[in-house]
């Protein structure tokens, strides 16, 4: 089966476990909220600041507490996104055992793992820094070799919120469970091999282009009503996908730990989740 179609597959068990219950969508919705209120108080003063400077003075290099006020954002918008996806995967969780969980039972569960939580933010929105700030020093190459280290770090760390939720373990100790895994339940080489983003990628570029020609020369109105509404649809896609990746998560982490797929998940469809990779040893 190709890549794609085991993509839709996945992604419509996904879409089904989200159907049982359509209020798993709030906490994507809320983190959205709390990012956007994050980028409005911190980034934008900082992004007014920075292009101030080089208009007037020309290009700029960041000073140690700009470097230092950046890295307090990596670290705010990597936690609330932590937080709302442990809640959502808790959810997710106690639905996979047959019950059916309020949104007040996810943020609790997720409060009860807020030092894990904290913890993993902090690793992970270091790890990202200083990613990127090895991009900026290097030339081409080595762009592609910190590509390929941001690649490997996505594929190793999957499982980590699943295991810092269901188990409790700390950051550190959670990487580590989800290093081990991968590697027993995939092999030692393997490559991430299932993504959302193209098929919603798809979702949204398509009825644009639609929509985009159909209101060329029906005038400034026509535009700015369509405008809106792909501004509506694109919010909404981006929420759908966040919620069907994160049921996704927790349904691989189930079958790593069982050997069993959730209900709605095919096993032979979860179990190619991760594809052989020979030419790389990405654990």
């Amino acid at each position: 089966m190709g890549k794609f179609a085991r993509t839709w597959q996945l992604m419509t068990a996904s879409w089904q476990m989200l159907m049982q219950d359509k209020r798993l969508i709030v906490f994507p919705l809320v983190s959205g909220v709390a990012l956007a209120i994050i980028i409005a108080l911190f980034a934008m003063p900082v992004f007014v600041e920075l292009h101030g400077h080089a208009r007037l003075h020309g290009p700029v290099q960041l000073s140690a507490p700009m470097y230092a006020a950046l890295c307090v954002f990596y670290f705010l918008d990597y936690f609330v996104i932590i937080f709302f996806n442990s809640a959502l995967i808790a959810c997710v969780l106690r639905q996979i055992d047959g019950e059916q969980p309020s949104l007040g039972y996810g943020l609790a569960f997720a409060w009860q793992r807020l030092p894990q939580i904290f913890g993993w933010a902090l690793m992970t929105s270091t790890v990202g820094i200083l990613l990127r700030l090895l991009e900026e020093k290097v030339g081409f190459i080595g762009r592609i070799v910190v590509g390929l280290l941001g690649m490997a770090w996505s594929v190793t760390s999957f499982l980590v919120v699943p295991v810092l939720v269901a188990e409790g373990s700390g950051p550190i100790e959670s990487y580590k469970r989800s290093v081990e895994m991968l590697k027993q339940t995939w092999g030692e080489q393997i490559i991430g091999n299932v993504s959302f983003g193209l098929v919603f990628a798809l979702f949204g570029i398509v009825p644009a282009m639609i929509l985009f020609f159909l209101a060329i020369g029906a005038g400034a109105a026509a535009m700015l009503a369509v405008g809106a509404i792909m501004v509506v649809w694109l919010v909404a896609l981006a929420l759908v996908q966040s919620t069907l990746q994160t049921i996704y998560q927790a349904a691989i982490y189930v079958y790593a730990v069982s050997g069993e797929a959730p209900p709605g998940f095919d096993n032979q469809l979860v179990s190619e989740a991760f594809a052989p990779k020979q030419s790389r040893n990405w654990l």
